[in-house]
């Protein structure tokens, strides 16, 4: 019996991390099966569950059955969405790796607008919506606003410049680019998003900023006063690596 040939890799793989997800997870992966099921190239789906106490891996499950090819990474115990990022990028099979976040603030029609810019040669490519022609389309609470723009201050200042709005989650690496930059990340928690872009510019990846629609989603995982504090300690952490 002649072998087989081995099945090509996928073009892209979607990483979403997800922690107590059960009421958005499914909605999220069948936006994502439906626009994926539209595109000419092959994909797949991970999800990275991160600790989650509800029905968060069932759902994805049963919302995953018939779609693509994916697979459902489960820690015992939360440990942070740069934790589970960094999972999911490590497991991926595709040429080009999305991370996008489990509500879809940032809709997934919007990667439309990221391949020309990987065509032309960037590593990686990351949504703004801090840049001119960004569609901001249900705002955040003016308190956590204010926060987002103290902590985007703090970045500028500590870590690194050019980048108005680096917590995006809706960003699409090379695999090469991506296992490179992951397999270095320290970063646990919710600002590992910066870690990221600081390791781009240290290993001299090409990042290319791109506007995108975003909508924001009520139920955020970032807790005000705890998180933000958390996020300050993992800034600092990062700045005395440099």
């Amino acid at each position: 019996m002649p072998n087989r040939a081995a099945p090509a890799p996928p073009r892209l793989t979607v990483v979403i991390p997800a922690f107590n997800e059960e009421r958005r997870i499914g909605p999220t992966v069948e936006r994502i099966r439906a626009y994926l099921a539209a595109q000419p190239y092959a994909a797949e789906i991970i999800v990275v569950d991160d600790g989650s106490a509800d029905l968060t891996v069932p759902r994805a499950e049963a919302a995953l059955r018939d779609g693509p090819p994916f697979r459902i990474l489960s820690r015992a115990e939360n440990r942070g969405k740069g934790a589970a990022v960094r999972d999911g990028v490590l497991a991926a099979a595709g040429d080009f790796i999305l991370a996008t976040d489990a509500d879809l603030s940032t809709p997934i029609e919007e990667l439309a607008r990221f391949w020309p810019e990987v065509e032309a040669g960037a590593d990686v490519v990351i949504g703004s919506r801090a840049l001119p022609g960004s569609d901001v389309q249900v705002r955040q609470s003016a308190v956590r606003e204010k926060m987002g723009k103290i902590f985007n201050l703090l970045v500028r200042a500590l870590v690194l410049r050019g980048y108005p709005d680096t917590q995006c989650g809706f960003k699409l690496f090379r695999a090469a680019a991506a296992k490179d930059i992951f397999s270095r990340l320290r970063t646990e928690g919710f600002s590992f998003d910066v870690e990221v872009l600081w390791l781009c510019r240290k290993l001299g990846y090409r990042v290319r900023q791109v506007p995108v629609c975003w909508r924001n989603s009520p139920e955020s995982r970032v807790r005000l006063v705890g998180g933000s504090l958390a996020m300050l300690r993992e800034l600092w952490r990062i700045r005395r690596s440099r």
